[in-house]
C-alpha cells in the first residue's frame, strides 16, 4: 500500500488491485485539475463546498458523512467527532474515516480535528496501522495529540497540515510534536509504502513531502 500526501488533509492511498482513495481534495491556491489525480473513491471530512471533488479523475464514489460503507472490497467507517467550541455556539463539523483493506491494513484519517475526541468513538475499530493526524489543531496541544496517539496505538503516524497554518507555524508545530513524542528530527519521504510485513512494533512518526501531482 502506498500513501502519498498532497498538502493539508489531502492524501492518495493506493493498493494494487484494490479501491484507490483520495481524501479531502483541496488546495487554496491551486486548480487540482493540473495534478491529474485519480481515484475510485473520494472522501470529504469537512467543508465540502471548499473541496475540488470533481477534479479527481475517474472517481465513482464520494463519501461525505458518518456511517458504514462498502466500496468494492474496501470497508469504510465514517465517525463524527463534532465539537462545540467552549463558550460559543459554534459547531465544528468533521468526519474521521477508518479504512479497512482486505489484506488487513487499516488507516484512520482524522480530518480537521478540533478537540480530543471521546475515547469511546474508537472502540470497536480494528488496529490502526496508519494514523493521518492534523498537527496543532486550534484546540489541541502537542501533548494532547501524543495522548490521543497512545489511545489509538497506530504503527505509523503521518502528520498533516491544517489549512489555517502558514509555513512557519506548521514547522513550529511539527518540531513541538516531535519533542513531545520524544523523537529527534525525521527526514521527510515522498511515499510511505506499507505492507503487513514492514509494520514497526511501536509507533513510528513519518513525515511526507507534499507531492505535486499523481497519475
Amino acid at each position: 500500500m502506498d500513501i502519498t500526501w498532497h498538502g493539508y488533509s489531502c492524501f492518495r492511498i493506493t493498493e494494487r488491485g484494490h479501491t484507490s482513495v483520495v481524501t479531502d481534495p483541496f488546495h487554496p491556491s491551486r486548480d487540482l485539475t493540473a495534478w491529474r489525480m485519480k481515484a475510485d473513491l473520494v472522501t470529504v471530512s469537512h467543508d465540502r463546498a471548499g473541496h475540488q471533488v470533481n477534479h479527481i479523475r475517474d472517481h465513482k464514489y464520494v463519501i461525505a458523512g458518518p456511517g458504514e460503507y462498502e466500496v468494492g472490497e474496501l470497508f469504510v467507517t465514517g465517525i463524527a467527532p463534532h465539537q462545540h467550541e467552549t463558550g460559543k455556539d459554534i459547531l465544528h463539523e468533521n468526519v474521521a474515516y477508518h479504512f479497512e483493506y482486505p489484506n488487513g491494513l487499516n488507516l484512520l484519517h482524522l480530518g480537521a480535528l478540533q478537540q480530543v475526541p471521546e475515547q469511546s468513538i474508537f472502540e470497536g475499530l480494528d488496529q490502526v496501522n496508519a494514523l493521518l493526524l492534523p498537527l496543532e489543531a486550534p484546540l489541541l496541544a502537542g501533548n494532547q495529540l501524543a495522548d490521543l496517539i497512545s489511545v489509538i496505538e497506530p504503527n505509523f503516524v503521518l502528520p498533516m497540515r491544517p489549512k489555517r497554518l502558514g509555513d512557519a507555524d506548521y514547522k513550529a508545530a511539527a518540531e513541538g510534536f516531535l519533542k513531545v513524542m520524544g523523537v529527534n528530527a525525521v527526514e521527510a519521504i515522498d511515499t510511505l509504502r506499507m505492507t503487513p510485513s514492514n509494520l514497526p512494533d511501536g509507533t513510528q512518526v513519518v513525515f511526507l513531502r507534499p507531492g505535486q501531482q499523481s497519475s
